[in-house]
């Protein structure tokens, strides 16, 4: 059985409400409107792994494509609180394309009236830099951690994760950095079937 990448964050499709529900609140876990991101997904983004050694000339470039990666992490979580994009910040970190996926997990969720309560550990790291390229290029690898997910519908009743869900596996994020010196997520890609 192949879960949805938009459901839990890397999977496939599934049958049936709630594992589809669950899938569909794991692809991107955020808050939203005026939700602040709990102490939990703060302290989860407040110190990017930078896999640089101290003499590295790029670690400064390293850092700001993680920063961007962890900002968009920050404002998806904010999104998915509350089932909608409003009052995030989602685009200043990352383009349509990426944000597609994300962007189907918030209707379903809406839908379904459900919403993310916990939280999405990740172990991040900067595994490719092009800065010689046209537009400069990063690879960001992701080690997601849904150990302590929480998602439930608005009634409150728990939405439990699906018992083939990999508690953690990768997902891999291009990041460019455009003409203004942002660093902005192109795309987005889970891969539930590589546990880390």
């Amino acid at each position: 059985m192949a879960l949805h990448h938009a459901g839990i964050p890397g999977q496939g499709e599934a049958g049936g409400d709630t594992v589809e529900v669950a899938q569909e609140v794991l692809t991107g876990c955020g808050g939203g409107g005026d939700a602040k991101p709990s102490a939990a997904t703060t302290a989860a983004f407040s110190a990017p792994a930078v896999s640089a050694s101290p003499a590295d000339p790029d670690a400064a470039e390293k850092a700001a494509v993680l920063a961007s990666y962890t900002s968009m992490w920050v404002e998806q979580m904010k999104a998915y609180r509350v089932a909608s994009p409003d009052g995030t910040k989602l685009d200043d970190f990352a383009t349509l394309d990426a944000l597609s996926m994300f962007e189907r997990d918030l209707a379903t969720m809406k839908k379904n009236n459900t919403r993310v309560t916990g939280g999405v550990g990740h172990d991040a790291e900067v595994a490719e830099l092009d800065m010689a390229a046209k537009i400069p290029t990063a690879t960001v690898e992701d080690c997601i951690d849904l150990s302590k997910w929480k998602a439930e519908r608005t009634t409150g009743e728990p939405i439990p994760l699906p018992t083939a869900q990999p508690l953690r596996y990768i997902a891999t994020a291009t990041v460019e950095r455009w003409d203004d010196n942002r660093w902005m997520v192109t795309e987005y890609k889970p891969d539930g079937n590589q546990t880390c």
